[in-house]
């Protein structure tokens, strides 16, 4: 009763305005004009909420992972091809509990369809039998197509392998590369601590737009843009997909599914051997969250409202952070150890 729609008296003024009809089924645009405008139109008309999981996972462990190296092209470490196997597995096993979801969901949907379509007292028979017919129709909206995403770079291709080609459609892409450091690809963090301090400190202080020195050295904000059309097409897909990435690609995608500012985005903490779920739904993303046990060689579902923990350095856990002082204990100047292990325990 309090809906009112947009249309004769906004024209007749010029107002710019974009109907969205069943979530991009029908758009209509008026008087649109400017970039910004353009592109906010280009970007509502792919959304879609057909059933689908957006899974989200660094590489296995590198052999620079190990040495604590950032950057670079190295392969995977032994512990990185173990995970590398057990990603498959645990995919092949979610792909089809997310099909037998979305089965009884469809089920449950078309059953009520067929209870309230009628005002007429049907059978129980006949109830059955149009519940069969729309569940069978629901069904064929199903997409059997799955998308596997990585990077160009060595690892993350390394963590694909054990995919079976012939069920997924497996894609590089180079936007999905890691944050580029510039000259200090290949170090440690202590190296550049040591050997450009005044760039470590600056990099503290505002890691959103602080770009690695030397050519082609990025900051966050330049990774946003970078992935702006992977995002896009994220939206606009109506099947599943894998992306297989860095630390810096799934920070940018999760805040961007998850709603997380971008003043906290670079101080996620988003370890090795977790796997994030994001599931499309009318009112927002749903997040589960897997992490690798390595002793076991398995996924353990985990808590998901702590997944996403943010974890400020030191220098500037006293004007971004206002925690109880236990927890600023845990501000490492230096990334922690979770950041390139994986669990070994519960």
């Amino acid at each position: 009763s309090a809906y009112k729609s947009i249309g004769a008296a906004e024209e007749k003024y010029d107002v710019q305005y974009c109907k969205i009809i069943d979530v991009g089924k029908k758009v209509i645009a008026y008087n649109i004009q400017g970039f910004l405008e353009s592109q906010v139109v280009f970007y509502l008309m792919n959304m879609n909420l057909d059933p689908r999981v957006i899974y989200i996972t660094r590489h296995g462990e590198s052999e620079d992972n190990a040495a604590g190296r950032i950057g670079g092209d190295a392969a995977l470490a032994p512990g990185g091809e173990k995970y590398a196997k057990a990603l498959a597995r645990f995919i092949d096993r979610r792909r089809l509990e997310f099909a037998s979801e979305v089965d009884e969901q469809n089920h449950r949907l078309a059953q009520f369809m067929a209870s309230g379509n009628s005002s007429e007292p049907e059978s129980e028979a006949s109830q059955s039998s149009s519940a069969s017919t729309e569940y069978s129709s629901l069904r064929l909206r199903i997409k059997p197509d799955f998308e596997i995403w990585t990077s160009m770079l060595r690892r993350t291709m390394e963590t694909v392998e054990h995919f079976d080609s012939q069920k997924y459609r497996i894609k590089n892409i180079r936007s999905l590369n890691e944050i580029y450091a510039g000259k200090c690809e290949g170090m440690t963090y202590e190296e550049i601590a040591a050997r450009y301090p005044d760039e470590f400190e600056a990099r503290q202080l505002d890691k959103f737009y602080y770009r690695y020195p030397g050519i082609g050295g990025e900051s966050y904000a330049d990774v946003v843009l970078r992935l702006q059309q992977v995002i896009v097409e994220l939206e606009r897909i109506r099947h599943s997909v894998l992306l297989v990435t860095h630390r810096a690609m799934a920070r940018t995608l999760l805040s961007y599914f998850m709603d997380v500012p971008t003043t906290h985005m670079p101080d996620m903490e988003l370890p090795l051997g977790h796997v994030y779920s994001c599931e499309p739904r009318p009112f927002g993303n749903y997040l589960r969250v897997w992490r690798y046990d390595a002793n076991l060689d398995a996924f353990e579902e985990v808590d998901a409202s702590s997944a996403l923990k943010i974890q400020y350095p030191k220098i500037l856990a006293g004007s971004r952070q206002s925690t109880s002082s236990e927890n600023n204990d845990q501000h490492n100047l230096l990334p922690s150890p979770a950041e390139t292990s994986y669990s070994t325990g519960h």
